[in-house]
This record gives structure tokens, C-alpha cells and sequence, in this order.
């Protein structure tokens, strides 16, 4: 796993397209139990190389019920981004994850974390590669119906400021979905 973290965080692969230049931002463990799969690190993240370390972190980790110290314990959640690097600015906020990493990186990490008993994944970008046919037709259908993909994932939201309206919309996430995932992470983390 060392080598192999070492040689992500070595990657150029598509620095041409990388406006702050190339800085992959990820955590894992081959002991790790959870694995959270988010989109792309931001500005923030970018800046620090500490992944979720930004308001939808906070966000993230509230919904999630730890605290920072434990989030940031590779033996307990790896956190591992559908982009690596920061993707640039577009019309609506950051631009999609860079389109290489998953492919690229994903099988071999997964490879190497043989004790995940539960991945979490937030936003459309991770819920549409890792589900595929099975997501719902929107991820607010996916998000809904997050016991179809139990116990292997957890769709959620992404926790961005920006998804604010989102959740006053849908009140049943953090009615139904918030506390069930609170119940499974508990279960799997103590």
C-alpha cells in the first residue's frame, strides 16, 4: 500500500489540464473499514492536502457523527476521491473530477483495503461509476432509496454548502437517511 500511495501521490498524469498543477489528495490503509468516495478536493483542499478539510467536511462529519480525529484515522475510514487533484473553476463551481483517476487508480487501491465492510458515496460522480445501471434516475432517487444498496454502499448527497436548497427540498435525508447512516457507522467504527 505504501508504494502504491507514494505513486498516486507522484502522479502527473493529467497535469496539462490541472490549473494549480498536480496534488493528489487521498487517505488509505489497508486496515481501513470505510471507505468514502467524494468527487474532487477543492481550493482548500488542494492548498492543505488534508481531504474533506473545508465546510463540507464539517458538513460531511456532522452527518456522519465523528469528529475530526477520528475521520482522519486511516485505520478506520480511507478517503478516496473520484479526482484526485483540484479540477479548476466552471460556470456553476468546481468542474467535474478529472475523468483518468478513477479508472486508473480506483481497482488497485480497492485491491489493497481488503477489510471495507461499507463505502460511502457522495455526489453522482462517485454514485454513477460504483453503481452504474442500479443508480436511481437522479441522484435524488439514488439518495432516497440508499438501502437498495446496502450493505456494500451508501449514496449520499454531496454535503456542499451549495446543496443547501437541496436538503430544505428533500427533508427526508436528514429525517431518514442522517440517522441511518449514523446507526451503520456506530456499528462499524466502535
Amino acid at each position: 500500500m505504501k508504494a502504491l500511495l507514494e505513486t498516486i501521490k507522484g502522479c502527473t498524469l493529467c497535469e496539462p489540464h490541472l490549473p494549480l498543477g498536480p496534488n493528489p489528495v487521498l487517505v488509505a490503509s489497508k486496515n481501513c473499514k470505510v471507505l468514502i468516495i467524494g468527487q474532487a478536493p477543492g481550493t482548500r483542499v488542494h492548498a492543505t492536502g488534508i481531504p474533506w478539510n473545508d465546510a463540507s467536511g464539517r458538513e460531511l462529519r456532522r452527518w456522519m457523527g465523528v469528529d475530526a480525529g477520528l475521520f482522519y484515522d486511516p485505520e478506520i475510514f480511507g478517503i478516496v476521491p473520484m479526482g484526485f487533484c483540484y479540477p479548476g473553476k466552471g460556470k456553476g463551481g468546481d468542474l467535474p473530477p478529472r475523468p483518468e483517476c478513477a479508472p486508473t487508480w480506483h481497482a488497485a487501491l480497492l485491491e489493497q483495503m481488503p477489510h471495507i465492510q461499507m463505502t460511502l458515496l457522495i455526489g453522482q460522480y462517485a454514485q454513477n461509476h460504483y453503481l452504474g445501471k442500479e443508480k436511481g434516475k437522479n441522484l435524488t432517487e439514488t439518495v432516497r432509496n440508499f438501502e437498495r444498496y446496502l450493505p456494500e454502499y451508501f449514496p449520499l448527497v454531496h454535503p456542499s454548502p451549495r446543496n443547501t436548497m437541496w436538503q430544505r427540498r428533500n427533508p427526508w435525508f436528514k429525517d431518514q437517511v442522517v440517522p441511518e447512516l449514523r446507526r451503520r457507522l456506530s456499528r462499524l467504527i466502535t
